[in-house]
């Protein structure tokens, strides 16, 4: 029996994506491109904050979903499609770096995150506009998200950007569950460590004897990795120490900055356009 037809010109924000899945695995133009434009906002994120470069971002993104164009029927949904197509974009987006030799991006060893005293990060408070403000900090936030070295970069990128779940990075990556959560805490206080005076403008507290990891602690807490009583003696000790709520609070902001990045990196639409003739001319000449 063939597939019912889809009509996507009338029908394509109310169509699931299982249907146009199923409509463009079986043929349907249309359904493909609606399916990949449904997408490439997620990839040319992932681009932009992996190359540093907005050439090299729309690159990866006509690439990724020209490759997703050929293959679209072999996949079998093993995963969900996102996880595919980011797996697509990071294999161009390691192309691309290796190919250049001069990076535009200065890297810096998580060992060796930037001090609060030290991070040349401008005031929020002395912008006049609130949005403006909004735009300087996400600006410094996608700074510091760049200078992490690219494997923690990517890990952060894909769970607190584009808030992919731990085991589905594993799967983009290729690495196991356990591996991604260790470079994910290790990203977020490296991004939190260089955001600090921005977010916690205010002097911290005096630094007290025996506190423990809490910024670990929270991360690990958030992945559900720390069990109740362990949790029970945090909050405890954050009730009691205000230098690590202090430290703490920052975390949460810069989580909290993480999660509406994505709605600052939106595909122009220059690039949508020139993506649109490319995929037709692709798709035509596929037959």
């Amino acid at each position: 029996m063939r597939p019912p037809v889809l009509d996507v010109d009338r029908d394509e924000p109310q169509i699931a994506e299982e249907a146009l899945l199923s409509a463009a695995q079986n043929g349907d133009k249309k359904a493909l491109e609606a399916l990949l434009e449904r997408h490439q906002g997620k990839v040319f994120r992932f681009g932009m904050s992996m190359c540093r470069d907005p050439e090299d971002a729309k690159d990866v993104l006509q690439d990724t979903l020209l490759a997703a164009a050929l293959g679209i029927r072999d996949f079998r949904g093993a995963s969900s499609l996102s996880t595919w197509l980011y797996t697509i974009a990071r294999s161009y987006c390691i192309k691309r770096r290796r190919k250049r030799k001069h990076a535009p991006t200065q890297t810096h060893s998580l060992d060796d995150a930037p001090r609060p005293e030290t991070a040349q990060l401008s005031d929020p408070r002395a912008l006049p506009d609130e949005a403006l403000a909004g735009k300087e900090l996400q600006a410094q936030l996608q700074e510091a998200i760049g200078a992490l070295e690219p494997m923690y970069r990517e890990v952060l990128v894909l769970r607190d950007v584009e808030g992919l779940t731990a085991p589905e990075v594993a799967g983009v990556l290729g690495i196991g569950v356990p591996a991604v959560k260790t470079r994910l805490h290790r990203a977020r206080k490296a991004v939190r460590a260089t955001l600090e005076p921005v977010l916690s403008p205010l002097p911290a507290p005096a630094a007290a004897a025996g506190c423990p990891d809490v910024l670990t602690l929270f991360s690990k807490h958030l992945e559900n990795e720390i069990d109740a009583s362990t949790c029970e003696k945090m909050e405890r000790h954050l009730e009691s120490c205000p230098r690590c709520r202090h430290r703490c609070d920052s975390l949460k902001g810069t989580l909290a900055l993480c999660r509406t990045a994505g709605a600052h990196a939106e595909v122009p639409d220059s690039v949508k356009s020139s993506l649109r003739i490319a995929l037709h001319d692709f798709l035509s000449v596929q037959g």
